[in-house]
């Protein structure tokens, strides 16, 4: 029961299922080398490697659902802000990331003009990249999630309640609604982080941008800030479950004026930010 739940938590953080079904492989193989009679310094770096990184998965299952409900306490509650709320989620992730033994570092934030909302459009590798961007980017911002994680209990209400926008991909129109509501918000001020690819690319490579973003960002009428995040990859890639430490460079572009864009350009619009990503990539 109590393996089921760790799964269950795991699935809900993004974790890939095969990845959780060799969870307990690894440990048990972890033991096997820490009773050998002797242990290479290397192998002793690997074992210390993989614990921090089992530690940090646990305590991040652990953390989530406490954060969600600090989250929804001063919300309902108290009455805060969203925007006063959105300290708990970065505590969370900056603790997860020194935890797992992460560093992160943002450049280009001179770009931005505070007075202004943004559409920022990133590269996902890991996901990792949430607790980078959640953690380490110094902007009030709100995701643009599927809608499956607003239904996981607690976590989900939390993520709605503190201004996430859900979007709807199960039918074209569903989604041409949810992509309409999303420009709403928008334009009244809230940004929001996209990863237009679609998923967290497999073998690290940047991959096709979604023309939906586009959309969303045609309607508003923001601008658009192309943002490469790079090393979140070597940090817990696609498949993988237990992170391990290093370094994370967020990059930040000029933004792009959406207005220049008309919705039969929505294409142009997605690749001209697709390669501003790949050159910040390069960097």
């Amino acid at each position: 029961m109590a393996r089921l739940q760790i799964n269950s938590m795991l699935i809900c953080l993004g974790f890939e299922s095969n990845s959780i079904n060799s969870f307990a492989g690894l440990v048990q193989q972890g033991k096997s080398v820490v009773c050998g009679p002797k242990i290479s310094r290397v192998k002793k770096m690997a074992i210390l490697s993989c614990l921090r990184g089992l530690f940090s998965v646990i305590f991040a299952v652990l953390i989530t659902p406490i954060v969600s409900l600090q989250v929804l306490l001063f919300l309902l509650i108290f009455r805060t802000r969203e925007k006063a709320a959105q300290m708990g989620p970065r505590i969370w992730a900056r603790i997860i990331l020194a935890v797992s033994g992460v560093r992160v570092r943002v450049e280009g934030m001179e770009r931005l003009d505070p007075s202004k909302s943004y559409i920022f459009v990133a590269n996902h590798q890991s996901q990792f990249d949430i607790f980078c961007l959640q953690g380490c980017l110094d902007w009030d911002f709100r995701w643009l999630a599927k809608k499956e994680l607003f239904q996981i209990p607690v976590f989900g209400t939390a993520l709605r309640r503190s201004g996430s926008i859900p979007i709807d991909r199960s039918s074209g129109r569903k989604a041409m609604r949810s992509l309409a509501e999303a420009a709403e918000r928008i334009k009244k001020g809230c940004s929001v982080i996209i990863f237009p690819e679609g998923t967290r690319s497999a073998d690290g490579e940047l991959q096709a941008f979604k023309v939906g973003g586009m959309v969303i960002a045609i309607k508003a009428g923001v601008g658009v800030v192309p943002m490469a995040i790079s090393g979140s990859r070597r940090v817990l890639a696609k498949g993988r479950v237990l992170p391990r430490s290093g370094e994370v460079v967020i990059r930040l572009g000029e933004p792009v004026d959406s207005r220049a864009y008309g919705m039969k350009e929505k294409q142009e619009l997605a690749d001209h930010l697709r390669s501003q990503v790949a050159d910040l990539l390069s960097q």
